[in-house]
């Protein structure tokens, strides 16, 4: 089967065509250019390269959230774009199950964590065994301090390396609270959101017929936008 993933939940943004476990084409920037510049012309390049057009194609990924809420509109957008001719399955994908699928080849309790501002990360944890990624918690949003008094519980359950990925994974190895956990970074290359992880992670949601049509797939969002947080507190100030 082919996949087209797009992933732009952050601030690089990459572009895969996978076909099968076979990676044909990927392309990753993180020059903070707006993905709404950069995201069709990568796809339209990767297609080219791959030598397949959007007719060719089996499955239309993204990571769907959580994430910069501007970065993932506009990746579901793209893609809902490139849907609709063909009316082309879709899967939106767990921007941090897809992380954890750059590290399924080790063995290791996989942290991943996106910085959510607000003293805030978006996280959730996963086995992996050198094969299978496994969920250990849902998508949350929480504090580091938060987070780092469940690790050492979860650490113990799994008997394995904890290791860190994603754009929030240095803030977190950085902060005091882990200073007390055995904590590992990934290494550059696999430590940050790319395509490579989507499409594998809606490879395996494929399989389980875990697809949708274009007009179903939405963003995935764990908390309000901020314009909406503030009108909400606003709103709150005034009934006060």
């Amino acid at each position: 089967m082919r996949i087209l993933a797009l992933e732009s939940s952050a601030i690089a943004a990459s572009v895969c065509v996978l076909e099968d476990e076979k990676i044909l084409s990927e392309f990753y920037m993180n020059t903070k250019q707006t993905h709404s510049q950069t995201l069709l012309p990568m796809a339209k390049t990767a297609m080219e390269y791959a030598g397949l057009s959007v007719k060719d194609l089996d499955l239309l990924a993204v990571s769907a959230g959580p994430g910069s809420f501007t970065g993932v509109r506009i990746g579901v957008a793209c893609v809902k774009g490139l849907a609709f001719p063909q009316n082309t399955p879709c899967c939106g994908v767990s921007t941090l199950e897809a992380m954890a699928m750059n590290l399924r080849q080790q063995k290791a309790l996989v942290c991943a964590c996106m910085d959510a501002r607000c003293g805030q990360v978006y996280n959730a944890l996963f086995l992996t065994d050198g094969e299978t990624v496994q969920r250990v918690t849902e998508d949350r949003a929480l504090s580091i301090e938060e987070l780092v008094k469940e690790l050492p519980q979860r650490l113990q359950e799994a008997g394995k390396p904890l290791i860190l990925v994603g754009d929030g994974a240095k803030l977190c190895f950085d902060s005091p609270f882990f200073e007390v956990l055995p904590a590992q970074l990934a290494p550059e290359h696999m430590r940050m959101q790319r395509a490579s992880g989507v499409a594998e992670a809606a490879r395996r949601a494929f399989e389980k017929g875990e697809t949708v049509a274009p007009e179903q797939l939405a963003p995935i969002y764990l908390r309000l936008p901020q314009a909406q947080r503030e009108l909400k507190k606003r709103l709150q100030k005034q009934q006060a």
